[in-house]
């Protein structure tokens, strides 16, 4: 034992940190597989945990974007019948006069109405939109009488004819009703 390897036989096995060397143990094998078995079982776990958050992420979502198309929903219509509206108010102005204060006018005289329902519009995907439109005219207390009104030649010494000439539209936007309105004076 001379010639210096007779210290290293003497530690071997032993580290010179002063702590022992590990040897492979007997049930080293089933400890390794119980450490996989966990690993593998933490990540089904982890992949479940995250398509679980994955999963309410986007049911939130889901509601947020349904939450955001009912306003959007009352903006299409509130553009479409305030178009139609517009349209209302343009005949209104321009039907010629004789025809206005005709029986057979367009907007009969109150208390009588004209109801009838029209497609306004559409939104996008092509699905019509319905309302109820109402027409009718009002004549003016100076009218003569003969306009609806109980003028005079001294109230009404230029024999003016004048008409408020109403178009109502009434209209649903989920599960509330709503009524719009434009009034024309018309004179002759």
């Amino acid at each position: 034992m001379q010639g210096g390897h007779g210290p290293e036989r003497e530690g071997q096995g032993e580290r010179t940190d002063g702590h022992a060397a590990r040897l492979p143990q007997v049930g080293a094998s089933r400890k390794t597989r119980s450490r996989v078995a966990r690993r593998r079982g933490s990540v089904i776990l982890e992949v479940t945990m995250a398509l679980t958050v994955l999963t309410i992420v986007g049911l939130l979502m889901l509601k947020g974007s349904i939450n955001v198309l009912h306003p959007r929903q009352w903006t299409l219509q509130q553009g479409l019948t305030d178009a139609y509206l517009t349209y209302e108010k343009a005949y209104a102005q321009r039907i010629p006069f004789d025809d206005l204060t005709a029986t057979n006018s367009p907007w009969p005289v109150q208390p009588g109405t004209a109801r009838q329902t029209v497609e306004i519009g559409r939104i996008p995907g092509g699905v019509p939109v319905y309302a109820t439109l109402i027409r009718t005219r009002v004549p003016d207390s100076n009218n003569y009488p003969a306009d609806g009104g109980s003028g005079t030649a001294t109230t009404n010494p230029a024999a003016m004819k004048v008409w408020r000439v109403q178009s109502i539209l009434s209209y649903r936007v989920g599960d509330r009703d709503y009524v719009k309105s434009r009034t024309v004076v018309r004179t002759q």
